[in-house]
């Protein structure tokens, strides 16, 4: 923790910020080690103090070494401006992309005498890169999620509700250690296979379809996402060709993107072999995003994103066809940006795959 203190705090200096305060639970876990849900974290060129309440505050012994807890009561706030003004600090940024605006006042008006500036999270720019044992704890969460596609795949038949697939995941995940999912399971069969995001639902698998599964867990703080299609019981000779353009759309990306490049480039290249194909105008999304601390973060891999990419990043490639009325196709994992290339974290196969033969 100390080193992302250490990195958070030359930002600070560079953008010539006086204090910072972190209102987002995932921001506060990431700086300071807490993992309770009520509280907020000011971090200043010299101290660090985390504000919580009474069902916290033993929890906050237990888990920080590096702050100073503050019983905050019933209002975090008072007892921020009380400090502030000890500490003679009258500038204060506080997360943008997470405050409400009815946070934002409130807290602005009790930070009286503070000027109060609203900015993008200073702790999300840092997370954009992903130190070597944040790197590790990703590369575990994968593999338990790559362990569950393999025990799903006997489940996978004709008959079996879509429903009843995602609560076995979020069984297996569980049992061997995951503490959350990381976002609602997508299990969508048939004609909802079109949907990118077809939440698992009561329709029952039947002979022909294809099925999207997407999900992810998290472990150790971290999520997985992956997502694969299969086949129950057999394929179409259509189902097939554009399985296999989506294959080599993923393939090239996986192939070429590497730190330097623009997160617009990156997009490029699998939307280039869906053209190829016919295909691209049925490839309604960005080719990927970021995962970390959260399944969706920065940065996001799209066509409207000028961004490079840099080494350190670990972002999905999960290029997807959906044709409405019929059947989608989506391959996604997870991988680490490197200088030359991308290590690619997911092992499960991409072989197209039948099952409940």
């Amino acid at each position: 923790m100390s080193g992302r203190l250490e990195r958070l705090r030359s930002l600070m200096s560079t953008k010539k910020i006086a204090a910072a305060l972190f209102s987002n639970p995932v921001n506060i876990a990431y700086l300071s080690g807490f993992t309770g849900t009520a509280g907020c974290l000011l971090v200043t060129a010299e101290g660090g103090y985390l504000f919580t309440d009474f069902r916290y505050l033993q929890q906050a012994q237990n888990e920080t070494r590096e702050f100073t807890i503050v019983d905050g009561g019933q209002s975090s706030w008072h007892k921020v401006a009380d400090l502030l003004a000890l500490l003679g600090i009258d500038g204060l940024t506080v997360e943008a992309d997470h405050l409400t605006v009815d946070g934002y006042h409130r807290m602005d008006a009790a930070l009286s005498g503070v000027t109060v500036s609203a900015v993008p999270s200073l702790a999300a720019e840092l997370r954009r890169i992903k130190s070597v044992e944040e790197q590790s704890a990703l590369e575990a969460v994968v593999l338990l999620t790559d362990r569950a596609f393999l025990h799903i795949q006997p489940y996978l038949r004709a008959g079996v509700r879509e429903r009843d697939v995602a609560l076995e995941l979020e069984f297996f995940l569980r049992r061997h250690g995951a503490t959350a999912v990381s976002f609602q399971f997508i299990v969508a069969s048939g004609h909802r296979s079109a949907l990118p995001h077809g939440v698992a639902g009561d329709k029952l698998l039947a002979y022909g379809d294809a099925v999207v599964l997407d999900f992810g867990c998290i472990l150790n703080g971290y999520c997985s996402d992956l997502t694969r299609t299969v086949f129950v019981g057999s394929f179409s000779k259509r189902q097939r060709q554009v399985y296999n353009a989506v294959l080599a759309a993923q393939k090239q990306a996986l192939a070429q993107i590497r730190a330097g490049i623009a997160c617009s480039e990156a997009d490029a290249l699998a939307r280039d072999v869906l053209a190829e194909h016919g295909l691209a105008e049925y490839f309604g999304h960005g080719l990927g995003h970021g995962l970390g601390r959260e399944v969706h973060e920065a940065p996001r891999v799209s066509a409207a994103v000028s961004e490079l990419l840099s080494a350190g990043m670990v972002i999905t490639v999960e290029p997807g066809v959906y044709l409405g009325g019929e059947f989608g196709v989506r391959l996604e994992d997870v991988v680490v940006v490197e200088e030359k290339g991308v290590r690619n974290l997911t092992q499960s196969v991409k072989d197209l795959l039948v099952v409940g033969a």
